[in-house]
């Protein structure tokens, strides 16, 4: 019998459903400009932006333009791109634009559905950004897309690793800015380490498209963002610690590999304090005394090293450095670091160059940055499992938008086996039926070592095949636009954010483009652009006639959404495919966190070896695996919004101060109030209220104000003198002060103080707050055992954070008043010379505060030639020397030359990197010019 929730959904609808019929009369109603647009001139149609500006200034509301505005764009469309926007992909627009997240499946035209309610929300000039997984898709789609916009008379920007500031200022200058999630996120955070207003890049947010919205919002938003300079060097430590921990056997620790944490037993901290002991590492006897805080921690690092990181799994070693893998991708991340001493751990254990440590000098979580955008959307394929997520933290539902042709995949039910090697033998005979009939296969592995191992089996039995993951990222593209070939089979490491389609036949574009390569016979390339486009034509129907693309799982991944990512691969507009997964009982989900008697009931079943199970109880117990997983994520994402809210709070008071402070034109006002507050807190401290004379502790209160303001002021006379209380005191202290600022600024010109004023303050805040940042870090680390003291761990950060916060208030406004009074300068200094340079490159961290781990940003490293990438031979060279790329580095490319090392200040590149030469003696690099007019020029 049906129950009354199901009753109402067969004659109602879902909300899914009843959403969508709503929107339906504008579908109907943009449809319906169609013809009257489609004879409109290029030029009329352009002048519709202006219109609609126009409209927009005298009062209408964008929601009232929608309609005209999508039929513009997609009129538009059809005339730069030759791509019609379909019904589904109207409605996307619509959802985007209401503030949602757009479910549509792979190969739907999510990137086209976007310019609809980009160009909307464009119009009144306040910038729309655009999101995206990788640089290679923001560079794309910006690209393909602005041939749109710029035919609307609207402007594109790219903001990629590696550009400039003035290239990024008027990138975010743009009616619209493609990027990915942590170039706007780092922008964010150098903005607010900028001590010019001029200098920095971002505008204030209007609104956001989020591209793969479930990847940034929900995978990566584990790890907070974190730009972070590097503290003393300490290798040796970690080197012998690593010894230590190395020497330890399996009964000296325990794991748990739910949790990704290890602990050492009794006897193993006894074995531990002994040889620490021995290395005279201890400052007392017992290893978890307060004083061995410091020990302690890299122990524990260096146990997680050893015990819970796998190479060639969670990262590799390549070119002499350790190289963490996306655990969601399972490309490298060059470049980034684990933090908390985690990654000089590994470093040691695999016995590579370690690097040293790095401070925090600013951080945000993704949850905490899309959250400060007033309207935001995204759009992805898998979103549904997460919306809970979604509307919990950012206040945005999900609509699942139905596909332009109906999906013809056969989705077939999972294949279980009690071992590994008797699902990879089924999965290698399903290969090979596969290949042999000419159906293209992909099939999705979990880590590197799991293809690797397949990629093994394949070459044993001669099956011609291409793997995809960390180690051949640079063939990425190539590898997956021709996966569609006939009897092709590709083995890829989570395929969720690739960004390149999987085109049955294979990517005709794509072959053209290495055909022609270097060819300028127009004849020519038009011979070979059609007889390629036959070649993937007579392919196509081929693999449509053995069944289309066929996508195979290895195992299930701990995230439901990421298994569907992979299906959706196959059966893209309505083409044929099949997905099946195979599993065992030994794969990690299913060991981790499936039913502990699974196996005895499997026994008892009678399966015979090689006998695949099908059933309802298997696929359930599975799935309830993966929502452990999912649920045990979800808490963790949520702690760490829990924890960061009380950050952010506290970031937004000292980056709002920091812009007041550069936007005012003088800030004396602020430096007197600064002072007065040390004033009255000061004799506060040494005259407690309503106390008697004799109580009063003047002669502190004079080293207080001797310390302080360097000069020797007669207050334990003034004590001495009749009728004079603290009131008096403060009065008269607050005048001679008064008098000595303002003498100072006599002496040095009132201009040229109010420069003095401005540089010393911005410096003192941000190194408080990089102090402050630092003490967060510590509290955050400790305050989880006061659970065990049955106190709730956030309450207690919650009320310490706010006293630090209040300290480092304090100790800013001090530490201003004391350098300014006692301040003095050769008057021959350039005022401009006051102010500090803005912070170049520093590391960018993707950290986790939770489980220790993290993912840095792919950022570009001045002083590592091999973080640049492709570098534009016009722009800046990333280097830092302010010359174009073609005139520095890109020139000494050309002539072999070695790269240049950074100087310590890193304004400019090292003048000589070859020792003392002549200037007019050959240049060592072997360009065969003289010295200053090659190297010793730079």
């Amino acid at each position: 019998m049906l129950g009354l929730g199901k009753i109402a959904k067969k004659i109602f609808g879902t909300a899914n459903d009843r959403y969508l019929a709503k929107l339906q009369p504008k579908i109907d109603a943009i449809n319906a400009l169609e013809n009257e647009y489609e004879k409109l001139s290029d030029d009329d149609l352009k002048g519709k932006t202006q219109e609609f500006r126009s409209r927009l200034e005298n009062g209408e509301s964008l929601d009232n333009l929608l309609v005209e505005a999508f039929a513009t764009v997609r009129e538009a469309s059809k005339r730069t791109l030759g791509l019609r926007h379909y019904d589904v992909q109207l409605v996307g627009g619509m959802v985007l634009n209401d503030s949602s997240i757009a479910e549509m499946k792979t190969g739907e035209g999510k990137t086209l559905v976007a310019t609809l309610a980009v160009y909307l929300n464009a119009l009144p000039g306040n910038g729309v950004h655009v999101v995206t997984v990788n640089d290679y898709l923001a560079q794309r789609d910006a690209e393909w897309m602005s041939a749109v916009y710029g035919f609307l008379g609207m402007t594109t920007g790219v903001v990629v690793p590696g550009v400039g500031d003035e290239e990024r200022r008027a990138s975010y200058a743009a009616d619209i800015t493609y990027g990915t999630n942590n170039e706007f996120g780092f922008d964010y955070l150098r903005d607010n380490m900028k001590f010019h207003r001029e200098e920095m890049v971002q505008r204030p947010f209007a609104y956001a498209i989020v591209d793969e919205v479930d990847s940034i919002l929900v995978d990566e938003a584990r790890t907070p963002l974190i730009i972070s300079g590097p503290t003393e060097d300490k290798s040796e430590l970690y080197v012998t610690i690593d010894e230590v921990i190395s020497g330890l056997e399996e009964g000296d620790y325990e794991k748990d590999e739910k949790g990704r944490s290890v602990s050492l037993t009794e006897e193993g901290t006894e074995k531990v304090e002994g040889l620490l002991r021995d290395r005279d590492l201890l400052k007392s006897d017992d290893l978890y005394d307060y004083e061995n805080t410091a020990i302690v921690h890299h122990v524990d690092q260096a146990l997680r090293a050893r015990t819970m990181f796998e190479r060639d799994t969670d990262y590799i070693v390549q070119g002499g450095k350790v190289v963490i893998i996306d655990e969601f991708t399972g490309r490298m991340m060059d470049g980034r670091r684990y933090s908390g001493g985690l990654h000089q751990a590994l470093e040691a254990k695999e016995n590579v160059q370690i690097q040293p440590e790095n401070q925090t000098l600013a951080s945000i979580t993704f949850q905490n940055y899309f959250r400060m955008y007033p309207k935001l959307a995204g759009m992805t394929g898998t979103a549904a499992t997460e919306a809970e997520e979604f509307a919990e933290i950012y206040g945005l539902g999900v609509i699942e938008i139905p596909t332009n042709i109906p999906v013809a995949r056969i989705d077939e039910h999972d294949e279980f086996y009690r071992t590994a090697d008797e699902k990879y033998e089924a999965i290698l005979k399903d290969i090979e039926e596969a290949q042999a009939k000419g159906q293209p296969v992909l099939v999705g592995t979990v880590s590197i070592d799991k293809s690797e191992i397949l990629s093994a089996f394949l070459k044993k039995r001669k099956v011609k095949h291409q793997v995809l993951n960390a180690r051949y990222h640079e063939q990425e593209a190539s590898i997956v636009a021709q996966a569609g070939r006939a009897g092709a089979v590709t083995i890829a490491t989570n395929m969720a954010g690739r960004g390149t389609d999987i085109k049955l036949g294979g990517n005709a574009e794509m072959l053209i483009e290495e055909k022609t390569l270097g060819i300028t016979d127009e004849k020519q390339i038009a011979d070979i652009t059609a007889k390629i486009n036959a070649e993937v034509e007579a392919e196509k129907e081929k693999v449509l006639a053995a069944g289309g693309l066929y996508v195979m799982a290895t195992e299930r991944h701990e995230s439901r959404r990421i298994d569907n990512q992979l299906r959706g691969r196959s059966g893209r507009q309505g083409d044929p495919g099949r997905s099946k997964f195979f599993l065992s009982l030994q794969d990690d989900l299913m060991r981790i966190f499936g039913p502990e008697r699974m196996d005895s009931m499997l026994v008892r079943l009678g399966i015979e070896e090689g006998e695949a199970i099908i059933h309802p109880w298997i696929n359930k117990a599975i799935e309830k695996a993966q929502q452990k997983v999912e649920a045990r994520n979800y808490d963790i994402r949520k702690n760490v919004v829990k924890y960061d809210d009380v950050m952010n709070d506290q970031r937004r008071v000292v980056y709002d101060q920091r812009r007041d402070i550069m936007d005012a034109d003088e800030v004396g006002e602020t430096i007197k109030d600064m002072r007065l507050d040390v004033i009255h807190n000061l004799v506060e401290t040494r005259i407690p209220p309503k106390s008697y004379a004799d109580q009063w502790d003047m002669d502190g209160l004079n080293d207080d104000l001797t310390r302080i303001t360097g000069l020797e002021i007669p207050v334990t006379d003034w004590a001495k003198e009749e009728g004079v209380d603290d009131a008096v005191i403060i009065e008269r202290l607050e005048k001679t002060l008064d008098e000595h600022m303002e003498s100072k600024s006599e002496k040095y010109g009132a201009g040229f103080w109010n420069h003095v004023e401005k540089s010393l303050l911005l410096q003192v805040v941000d190194q408080e707050w990089k102090d402050h940042l630092a003490n967060l870090d510590h509290l955050r680390q400790g305050v989880g055992l006061r659970a065990y003291g049955q106190r709730d761990p956030l309450n207690e950060y919650k009320t310490e954070a706010f006293s630090l916060f209040e300290s480092m208030l304090y100790h800013t406004r001090e530490s201003v008043t004391q350098l300014l009074s006692n301040a003095e300068l050769a008057p021959q200094v350039d005022p401009a010379q006051l102010m500090p340079e803005s912070p170049s490159i520093f590391e960018e961290q993707h950290l986790d505060p939770i489980t220790g781990e993290n993912e840095m940003s792919g950022g570009v490293s001045p002083n590592d030639p091999s973080t640049w990438g492709d570098v534009p031979r016009n722009a800046p060279c990333p280097c830092g020397s302010g010359k174009k790329f073609k005139h520095c580095h890109g020139d000494m490319a050309n002539s072999q030359a070695p790269s240049l090392q950074r100087s310590a200040s890193g304004n400019r590149p090292v003048q000589n990197p070859f020792g003392d030469v002549g200037r007019n003696d050959p240049c060592p690099c072997g360009s065969g010019k003289k010295y200053k007019h090659c190297h010793g020029a730079l």
